[in-house]
């Protein structure tokens, strides 16, 4: 796919106002459609001074936090083989942490109460201690588990042990065996390959750099190690857009992009959330899913638009002034380069189901039933009061959103085989209020309605 010039032009400059009103210096970015990075530019040079090298889609940079996804990814990869639960307690699998009532979903959604840094020394600044040592420092819990938000660094180092031991292998061993070689992702490291930008500070109140220190983290490195590209950030971008392969199963990657811990920040409105191992942000009711990454030198950001798949990867080597471009080249390249939608046809195989539509109420409420494309069944407007999505499965259906999510829609038939009720969960509905003859919980006033 290629796309139009003027759409090139306009996110180039949009990169080049932020390079040079943040003072980076250098910054590489890429858009990527269908598995394609379709769009890639770079700005600046790598040392930040005039006519120094120049920065390409092939350069690394340390990505941070985004190397929690990996890390979230190979724990679902362990779950869906069966080797774990996320529902376990982590002192299921590693008796010695101080912390065992703790679940490995609390770990990859941020909400196990776990302190959010290592005790010692500025872990991102120093080199890194071991397992056994991060555990002698007693890192403990800063809330009650389940309870609340709070971005743990710490959970993930946590999270990086348990990959190692059901492994029986490194948890940057793992992740490349099972994630990054299957994905091509072949300039995704754990320390730094040339071509490699160095890490830099740009003095706040002068035209100045500083280098940053690099490091091996060791017990902290699942929390921010990993170096990359973009063109290996476009693949997990376009990994993250639903091209999971022989990686994960797609229904496993839906799994981990439902928003369970809200970021909630009393007096402000809340966009931001964190699902299994991914931060969801929410604006304007468009959904998009992907993490920011910072170490010190270093900023990173990948987001995808989780209805489209569309996804912008950017790195730049400065330790502070990223604004928010990468959103910002998304929306644009969306806006310019629309997705053509799919064009309407009829579906027989709606057929079966069609005795199905149409009106139906519960007590006194009516719903409207109809049949999507994409096979599901709609009760009223999913999202709004208990309207809700519903798939097949089993005998009947399985409800896909709020209320009713993962409740079972089971469809009672007369004699002649046509649908009389609804029941779902423990709710009944009929084709009329209350309708005569049906079977409603509770029974009927014999005198009817008057």
């Amino acid at each position: 796919m290629t796309i139009d010039s003027s759409t090139a032009r306009a996110l180039s400059q949009r990169l080049r106002v932020e390079q040079s009103k943040q003072r980076l210096p250098s910054v590489a970015a890429g858009i990527e459609r269908d598995g394609v990075l379709v769009w890639t530019d770079t700005v600046g040079t790598l040392d930040g001074r005039a006519g120094g090298p120049a920065s390409s889609a092939d350069t690394q940079y340390r990505i941070g936090s985004i190397s929690k996804t990996f890390v979230g990814v190979e724990v679902m990869r362990l779950r869906d083989e069966g080797r774990l639960e996320i529902g376990d307690p982590i002192g299921a699998h590693l008796p010695e942490v101080p912390f065992p009532q703790v679940t490995i979903a609390q770990l990859l959604t941020h909400t196990s109460g776990l302190q959010a840094e290592s005790d010692g020394q500025w872990w991102e600044r120093t080199a890194g201690d071991s397992w056994a040592a991060l555990l002698a420092t007693g890192p403990g819990l800063r809330s009650t588990p389940g309870t609340s938000f709070h971005y743990s660094n710490v959970g993930f180092a946590v999270l990086g042990e348990l990959v190692a031991r059901l492994r029986e292998q490194p948890w940057q061993d793992a992740v490349r065996v099972g994630i990054l070689e299957p994905l091509g992702m072949r300039r995704t490291t754990t320390r730094p390959v040339a071509p490699a930008a160095p890490g830099l500070a740009v003095h706040p109140l002068a035209d100045l750099v500083h280098a940053e220190p690099e490091h091996d983290a060791v017990a902290m490195a699942p929390a921010g190690q990993l170096w990359s590209t973009v063109e290996d950030l476009a693949l997990w971008a376009a990994f993250l857009g639903g091209r999971t392969g022989d990686v994960l199963a797609r229904e496993t990657l839906t799994e981990m992009l439902h928003p369970f811990a809200v970021n909630d920040v009393p007096g402000t409105a809340w966009t931001g959330a964190h699902g299994l191992g991914w931060q969801m942000w929410n604006v304007k009711g468009r959904r998009y899913a992907g993490h920011g990454g910072s170490m010190p030198g270093f900023l990173a950001v990948l987001r995808v638009d989780v209805e489209s798949g569309d996804g912008a990867v950017l790195m730049t080597n400065a330790t502070s002034g990223l604004g928010t471009v990468t959103a910002e080249l998304l929306d644009l390249f969306i806006e310019k380069e629309p997705i053509d939608p799919a064009p309407w046809s009829a579906d027989d195989s709606q057929a079966a189901a069609l005795d199905l539509v149409g009106p139906w109420f519960w007590g006194t409420y009516e719903f409207g039933l109809s049949l999507a494309p994409d096979g599901e069944l709609r009760l009223g407007t999913p999202g709004e009061g208990r309207g809700a999505r519903f798939k097949a499965g089993g005998d009947g259906w399985v409800g896909l959103d709020g209320y009713y999510r993962g409740e079972p829609l089971e469809v009672d038939r007369d004699g002649s085989g046509r649908a009389t009720r609804l029941v779902l969960a423990s709710f009944v509905f009929t084709r009329t209020p209350y309708e005569p003859g049906a079977d409603v919980p509770g029974g009927l006033d014999p005198g009817g309605w008057h």
